[in-house]
């Protein structure tokens, strides 16, 4: 199948992002043709020093790379190096009803909160669409609060086919049920928004370890007495470490939990432990990447030459469709 999905070039990943998204990246393109993309153009919304943006774009491919994107299996561009998907675009924008994009969450919610909303993130769905329909995807992996994007994108393309005959390959959305569960240091759902992630990687990657643990052992906790008894499902602890433990440790840690008798700072050691034997292979690789961006580099340019080929041929059968060649 043809599998498509992209990351916001707005900073370092978290732990959220890994298991609610970037990790399905991961499993589906050994079985799959995978087109992954730095989102670049998406990002214009939040971030508007470019400087910043050039190096939250390396960023991203680097993370991208090291935590097991591969090119020989997977496509991997920059979303603005695809100059067809902002002509798609506009095709796509022109027949998007106003209605529906009212309706987006992301462009509610800034509202709501009385926050300025520009044109960007009011028609961020209709690229977004663009993004998926450029290159005839059959499954995008998403968090689940990015469902109603794919919901959009489905009905942009279906209303281009009924009126301009079938041009686009309709997606589905690939969700992992558990990506939504990832709880923050607050306890809340890990989000930049909420200021309570753990993050992949640390700007200084030889500090990664120590910064990480850090922020682990300052979760915040409850006041029960270390003798009693707790009911692990529900607990963000021990949602955090049953992330990285296989199913043996995690019913081990489960009955800790009921027995009573420990102390939270137990679990967040454990979580400590287990999160680096998770993830320390990727900030290794990682290291080793920053040495040698000119591969980084020549990777994203070669995905961007393949990518753009795949792009042209859709933009082109549109153009024909609704009269434009």
């Amino acid at each position: 199948m043809r599998v498509l999905s992209g990351i916001q070039p707005t900073g370092r990943p978290h732990w959220g992002n890994f298991f609610g998204a970037i990790r399905q990246y991961i499993d589906l393109q050994e079985d799959n043709d995978g087109f992954y993309f730095i989102a670049d153009l998406h990002a214009l919304t939040t971030v508007r020093e470019p400087d910043r943006l050039r190096g939250y774009v390396i960023d991203a491919a680097l993370d991208l790379l090291a935590l097991g994107l591969d090119p020989a299996k997977a496509t991997m561009f920059v979303q603005s190096h695809v100059p067809e998907v902002s002509e798609l675009n506009w095709l796509l924008l022109s027949g998007a009803p106003m209605g529906v994009l009212e309706r987006c969450h992301a462009y509610k919610e800034k509202k709501a909160k009385g926050l300025p909303a520009d044109a960007g993130l009011f028609t961020y769905p209709v690229l977004m669409a663009a993004d998926i329909l450029a290159y005839d995807s059959e499954v995008v992996p998403v968090g689940e609060d990015q469902v109603q994007h794919i919901e959009v994108c489905r009905d942009l393309a279906g209303s281009f086919n009924h009126s301009f005959g079938e041009t686009f390959v309709l997606p589905k959305a690939k969700t992992l049920v558990d990506g939504a569960k990832v709880p923050g240091t607050d306890g809340q759902k890990m989000s930049k928004s909420y200021s309570n992630t753990l993050p992949l990687f640390c700007d200084d990657n030889l500090d990664t370890v120590k910064k990480i643990n850090k922020q682990i052992m300052r979760i915040t906790t409850d006041s029960r007495p270390m003798e009693d008894p707790k009911e692990p499902e529900g607990d963000h602890l021990f949602q955090l470490y049953r992330l990285f433990a296989d199913p043996a440790d995690t019913e081990a840690m489960a009955a800790k939990y009921r027995r009573g008798g420990f102390g939270y700072g137990e679990v967040k050691k454990a979580i400590a432990e287990a999160s680096e034997e998770y993830f320390g292979p990727a900030r290794a690789k990682r290291a080793d990447l920053e040495q040698n961006l000119d591969y980084v580099h020549q990777t994203l340019r070669e995905g961007a030459q393949k990518a753009r080929v795949v792009a042209a041929d859709v933009l082109s059968r549109a153009q024909k469709a609704c009269g434009l060649r």
